[in-house]
């Protein structure tokens, strides 16, 4: 799909939605419009809620991304950037986004937000037991490749928490990915959020520190 069409789409999706609320064709829809919302984010598609940024003297991608509330990661998927080279100057689509999530403990759903905007809805895997804690939390770490428990190693495939690790400010507890894909829509964790690789990857690309994670119930 050209990077032009994707405004179409997602247009299209949410009339979908909208005139078919209840139905079945709403569920894939709002898959759709999904993955639609976050190929427009990375894409060079400006879209309400992007700027242009100018590179001035002495920026970073990490200070550019810090001031604009945003990731290193998300600016170089959006931009075509490889690595940090940036040079002054250069015009940037920065995304200025007010992004929450929000994950639902009794239908293993993660839900993406842009203020009250859907973007996104992730099949998760929470606590065997209920045991995931209920509440309001921010994200204060983010890692890729973490360790687990210094038993295995960066970028082991065997690693339990996957290839990302995004860390609440509760000690312990976090989003991560799996070398468990087939445990994904399941209660079976030890409390934290489970997500499938790729889609770990996918929020750690978007997700800066300080975002707010809300578990319900």
């Amino acid at each position: 799909m050209a990077q032009g069409s994707y405004l179409d789409a997602k247009q299209l999706y949410q009339q979908v939605l909208q005139q078919n609320p209840e139905a079945q064709l709403a569920a894939t829809a709002q898959e759709r419009l999904g993955q639609v919302n976050v190929k427009l984010i990375f894409s060079p598609t400006m879209t309400p809620d992007a700027a242009t940024y100018k590179v001035e003297p002495g920026d970073t991608l990490g200070r550019i991304a810090r001031r604009s509330g945003t990731t290193v990661e998300l600016i170089r998927a959006a931009n075509g950037v490889r690595g940090d080279l940036i040079r002054v100057g250069q015009l940037l689509k920065v995304t200025k986004t007010n992004f929450s999530v929000i994950v639902d403990k009794s239908q293993n759903t993660l839900t993406l937000k842009n203020g009250e905007e859907v973007v996104k809805v992730y099949h998760c895997s929470t606590g065997a037991g209920g045991i995931t804690p209920a509440g309001n939390f921010r994200i204060t770490s983010r890692l890729i490749d973490p360790v687990w428990k210094g038993v295995v190693a960066p970028g082991d495939p065997e690693n339990p928490l996957g290839t990302r690790w995004l860390g609440f400010d509760l000690p312990q507890y976090g989003i991560h990915g799996t070398n468990q894909p087939e445990s994904i829509g399941k209660p079976v964790t030890r409390g934290c959020i489970r997500l499938l690789n790729s889609d770990a990857e996918e929020l750690y690309t978007l997700l800066p520190e300080g975002t707010s994670v809300t578990i319900v119930e």
